[in-house]
C-alpha cells in the first residue's frame, strides 16, 4: 500500500540522516541536523513497533503484549459484535426508521426510473411472451380440471341451490324463461308445417279412438267433417290464441303458471336428493375427458390471443406497461388512506421481521469472522484501517525530527 511504503520512506530517510550527520564535519547546523534525524528514527521506529504490534509480533519475535488483534481476537470479535448491536445496528434505531419509511413513494419511484426505458419494456414483454410460451398447457387444464373437481366435491352446494333459487325469484328469471319459452312455442305454432303436423297426429288419434254409443257416432261425425288441415288451423290458432293468452302480464292462468313454476322450484332447492343429483352430475361431467379437451382448446385460444397481443405491445416498445403503471399510481394516489393501510402493514411486517431475526445479524457477523484464519483477518483488518495507521509512523517520524532540533538548541543553550 502507498501509504506503507512512505511511513517506512520516512524511516530509513531519518536512519540515513543520522548515520551520514556522524561522517560530516561538527557544527551547528550539522548537530541541529543530527539531533532531529536522531529523535526522528527514535520516534519513527517507536511508533513502527506500536503500528505493528496491533497486527503481528514485530519481526517475528514473540515479544509479550504485541499481536495485540490476535491476542485478543475473542475480545475484539465479541466487542464489535456488541457496538453493532447497541450503537451501529441498534434495534430501536432500525424500528423508527423503517416506519418512518415511504415505501409505496420509493417503489413507485423505482420503478417508473425503470420501465421508463423503453429497451426494460421490451424486455419484460419478451420475458412475459416467453413464459407464456413456455406453459405446459396439458399439465394447465389437468389442473384446472382437477382443481373444479375437487371444489365441488368439497362444496356444500344446497345453501348456493337455495340461494339460486331465491335469486331466480327475486330478479324474475323465472318470468324470463316463461317469456322465452311462449315465444318460442309462438314461433313454432305460427310454421306451415306446425299446422299440418299437428292436424295429422290429432286426426290419427281420433280415428284410432275406439267409443261407442252416441259419443262414438259424434266423433265420427266430427272426423268426417273435420279433415286434418282444419283441425290443424283450429289447433295451431287455439295454441297461438293461448301463448298471447299467457304473455299478458294480467293473465290470471300465467299467473298460476309462474307460481307452480316457483313452488317446484322452491320444492326442488329443498330437497337434499336434488341437491345430490346436480352435484352428482356436475362432477361427472367434469371429471369427463371431453370437459379436459375442452379446457385445453380454451386454454389454447387464449394463449394464441395473448401472444398476438404480446408480439404487438412489443412492437410499441411496451407503452401499454407506463400507460398501465401510470394508471396503477394514480389510482392508488387516489386511494390514500387504502395505501396508508397497505404501507403500514407491510411496515410491520418488516419490523415484526427485523425483531424475530435481529440476532442472526450478530451471529452472521460472528461465524464470518471465525471461518477467517488469524492472516485473513490481519489483511482485512491492515486494508481497511492500516492506511491510517502507517501515517502515524509518518507523522511520529516529522514530529521526532522537530523535537530532536528543538531539544538539541535547548541542549547548547543549556
Amino acid at each position: 500500500m502507498r501509504t506503507k511504503h512512505i511511513a517506512t520512506s520516512s524511516l530509513i530517510i531519518m536512519g540515513i540522516g543520522f548515520l551520514l550527520t556522524l561522517f560530516m564535519p561538527q557544527n551547528i547546523v550539522v548537530r541541529l541536523m543530527q539531533g532531529g534525524f536522531e529523535a526522528g528514527l527514535v520516534g519513527g521506529f517507536a511508533d513502527w513497533f506500536a503500528v505493528t504490534a496491533l497486527f503481528r509480533h514485530p519481526m517475528g519475535i514473540p515479544i509479550p503484549h504485541t499481536s495485540l488483534l490476535l491476542s485478543n481476537r475473542t475480545k475484539i470479535v465479541n466487542s464489535l459484535i456488541a457496538a453493532m448491536e447497541t450503537e451501529l445496528l441498534n434495534k430501536e434505531s432500525i424500528k423508527n426508521k423503517l416506519r418512518q419509511a415511504k415505501v409505496f413513494k420509493a417503489l413507485a419511484s423505482g420503478a417508473f426510473r425503470m420501465i421508463r426505458k423503453r429497451e426494460v419494456r421490451k424486455n419484460i414483454v419478451f420475458s412475459t411472451k416467453s413464459l407464456v410460451q413456455a406453459l405446459p398447457l396439458e399439465k394447465v387444464a389437468s389442473s384446472v380440471q382437477t382443481a373444479m373437481v375437487s371444489y365441488v366435491r368439497n362444496k356444500e352446494l344446497e345453501p348456493l341451490v337455495a340461494q339460486t333459487a331465491i335469486s331466480i325469484v327475486e330478479k324474475r328469471y323465472d318470468e324470463k324463461v316463461l317469456d322465452y319459452a311462449l315465444d318460442y312455442g309462438q314461433k313454432w305454432a305460427s310454421k306451415p308445417e306446425t299446422e299440418v303436423l299437428l292436424g295429422q297426429i290429432v286426426h290419427s288419434k281420433l280415428q284410432d279412438l275406439q267409443v261407442g254409443g252416441m259419443k262414438g257416432f259424434a266423433i265420427q261425425a266430427f272426423i268426417g267433417f273435420m279433415s286434418e288441415e282444419k283441425l290443424g288451423s283450429l289447433l295451431t290458432g287455439l295454441l297461438v290464441s293461448s301463448i298471447e293468452d299467457l304473455s299478458n302480464s294480467d293473465s290470471a292462468y300465467r299467473e298460476r303458471i309462474l307460481q307452480e313454476i316457483r313452488v317446484q322450484l322452491t320444492t326442488a332447492a329443498l330437497n337434499p336428493s336434488v341437491t345430490h343429483q346436480i352435484k352428482s352430475w356436475i362432477e361427472t361431467k367434469l371429471i369427463d375427458e371431453s370437459t379436459e379437451r375442452f379446457i385445453f382448446n380454451q386454454l389454447g385460444e387464449l394463449r394464441g390471443q395473448l401472444l398476438l397481443k404480446l408480439d404487438r405491445e412489443y412492437d410499441n416498445g411496451g407503452r401499454i406497461i407506463l400507460s398501465s403503471f401510470r394508471w396503477v399510481v394514480t389510482t392508488l394516489n387516489k386511494q390514500e388512506a387504502l395505501v396508508n393501510r397497505w404501507e403500514q402493514g407491510l411496515l410491520n411486517l418488516i419490523v415484526n421481521l427485523v425483531e424475530s431475526n435481529y440476532y442472526r445479524i450478530s451471529l452472521l457477523v460472528k461465524d464470518n469472522l471465525d471461518k477467517m484464519d488469524d492472516q485473513t483477518l490481519v489483511e482485512m483488518l491492515e486494508d481497511k484501517v492500516g492506511n491510517d495507521l502507517q501515517w502515524i509512523r509518518v507523522n511520529g517520524a516529522l514530529c521526532g525530527f522537530i523535537i530532536g532540533i528543538l531539544l538539541t538548541v535547548l541542549h547548547m543553550v543549556v
